[in-house]
């Protein structure tokens, strides 16, 4: 998160205030340091404190508004949240004491099958599990009877497994490697949407001539954004936070004369 400073908390606080334009019932504070007055000029200390944005109704609303236009619901059952807790990758290690690390690529993908396989099951949305290699990330297509269950409301469950997946390849491959977590063709719609949000924020940015947080996503979506904005010389992107609550940060572009 930007620090901002100042001679005293009240000071730095608006400085961030005026910085991001955002008043402070949109943001969580942060006080890092309160500061000293010192004697005589010396020992002085500015004031430090760290501003969260939060995510704005308008945001929420302008995403949700775009997914209910592009997603159309399984017509065979109803979409439901489903607690999928992230837990961790050892409690999946094999009971025969196997140590699940630095195995070679094939190995790796084929363990994370497995473990894809036992989470759908748990989830009692039993799936298929098949793989392809597109442009060098590796994509896992659960094929199931039940995607709703998988995909979850607004894609939460979906992410989630996205998120073990993610945990689980870099913990026991031995090599880097990208993946992602597919039901359906959700993942290509999901891709329509980004494409619109992207473009409806970066219209807004350069309207107001203030950043936008988007809602958290996974990196490989914040890219999918980062692209689409990347040939917009009038804002820059960036994330902030830290995984899986990581978001985008669209902002006006600094012009320089």
């Amino acid at each position: 998160m930007p620090i901002y400073e100042g001679q005293t908390v009240e000071e730095a606080i608006s400085a961030g205030l005026g910085a991001l334009g955002l008043t402070e019932s949109q943001v969580t504070i942060d006080v890092l340091d309160e500061g000293k007055k010192g004697f005589l000029g010396m020992g002085k200390k500015n004031a430090r404190v760290s501003l969260t944005p939060l995510l704005t109704e308008e945001v929420v609303e302008t995403v949700e508004e775009i997914i209910d236009e592009v997603v159309e619901p399984e017509p065979t059952e109803s979409v439901m949240e489903v607690d999928v807790t992230v837990a961790p990758v050892e409690s999946e290690v094999p009971t025969d004491n196997t140590v699940l690390e630095n195995l070679e690529d094939d190995e790796a993908l084929t363990q994370l099958a497995l473990y894809l396989t036992n989470i759908s099951r748990e989830l009692n949305a039993p799936a298929l599990v098949k793989t392809t290699r597109e442009h060098g990330t590796i994509v896992f297509q659960l094929e199931t009877q039940k995607q709703g269950i998988l995909i979850g409301k607004h894609g939460k469950t979906l992410n989630a497994l996205q998120y073990l997946a993610q945990v689980f390849i870099h913990r026991v491959a031995k090599n880097k490697l990208s993946v992602v977590v597919n039901v359906g063709n959700y993942r290509e719609k999901r891709q329509a949407i980004l494409q619109r949000l992207a473009e409806r924020t970066a219209e807004k940015v350069d309207r107001t001539g203030r950043p936008v947080f988007l809602e958290p996503m996974p990196a490989f979506e914040r890219k999918q954004i980062h692209a689409a904005l990347s040939k917009k010389d009038y804002v820059t992107t960036h994330s902030e936070g830290d995984e899986p609550y990581r978001y985008l940060v669209v902002e006006p572009a600094k012009k320089y004369f």
